[in-house]
């Protein structure tokens, strides 16, 4: 188990400490392959090669189906399975959907704790919801960004049709209308720190690759690496660094 000391240990000296990123896009935009291609985020881990770990329910509810043994091919499932396993309950049910959130919300705490970068993969449907957890992290600290990506509904909804597990057209449409909608809040909202990806093209390897190496040069990488500006996390760099050159008790 991962203890607080030694996440505070790894903060002090990561590259990406208290830098906040947020991505925006609605079913059928491509945000697994975005982060993929921005972020170097292998399908199964929950950390990128910049130190920032990433904070996605849905990565936390695949772990529970395969520690149950209903295995992570969400794809194959049977539809009443699934709906009764990861459906989420007004009062806060005992099923996985929920579960996988409170487990999330638990790593999100303990992440910002330490004051370790973070990637906090959402829809984008909810802007209140964004706003106030952008809220929560620059409170702690963290400078803030968000990528926003754009696709239009006719892709997104040719996306949908493609996976096995079809969502209902309306769910597609609903999100990617809010998606839309919150577009010029989100720009107001992160100003300067803020990065619209188009994501309407299918693009082959090595085109994808040199197409986020642009993407990534323009704005993301001087985010991570330009020095801290919150002031509340600045204070928190300096009390850690004096904290560490205490000498510290024997036990």
């Amino acid at each position: 188990m991962i203890k607080l000391k030694d996440l505070l240990s790894e903060g002090i000296n990561d590259p990406g400490i208290l830098k906040c990123v947020f991505l925006a896009g609605g079913p059928g935009s491509g945000k697994t392959y975005i982060a993929k291609g921005l972020f170097g985020i292998p399908e199964r881990l929950n950390i990128s090669h910049a130190g920032l770990k990433m904070v996605n329910s849905d990565k936390e509810l695949k772990f529970l189906l395969n520690k149950y043994g209903f295995g992570t091919d969400l794809d194959k499932m049977p539809d009443e399975v699934f709906k009764n396993l990861t459906t989420s309950t007004e009062k806060g049910g005992s099923n996985l959907r929920h579960y996988a959130k409170d487990l999330t919300a638990q790593r999100k705490k303990m992440y910002m704790n330490g004051r370790l970068g973070m990637i906090i993969d959402g829809t984008g449907d909810d802007y209140k919801k964004i706003y106030q957890m952008k809220k929560e992290v620059e409170e702690k600290g963290y400078d803030t960004y968000m990528i926003y990506i754009n696709t239009t509904l006719e892709v997104a909804l040719q996306r949908n049709e493609k996976r096995d597990r079809v969502l209902p057209q309306k769910i597609v449409m609903d999100s990617h209308r809010a998606v839309m909608q919150n577009l010029g809040g989100f720009n107001g909202l992160f100003k300067q720190n803020f990065m619209v990806a188009d994501n309407n093209k299918d693009l082959d390897e090595k085109k994808a690759a040199k197409r986020f190496s642009m993407l990534v040069k323009q704005g993301l990488n001087k985010f991570i690496k330009k020095p801290l500006k919150n002031p509340i996390g600045k204070s928190w760099v300096r009390h850690q660094k004096i904290l560490k050159k205490q000498p510290q008790p024997h036990l």
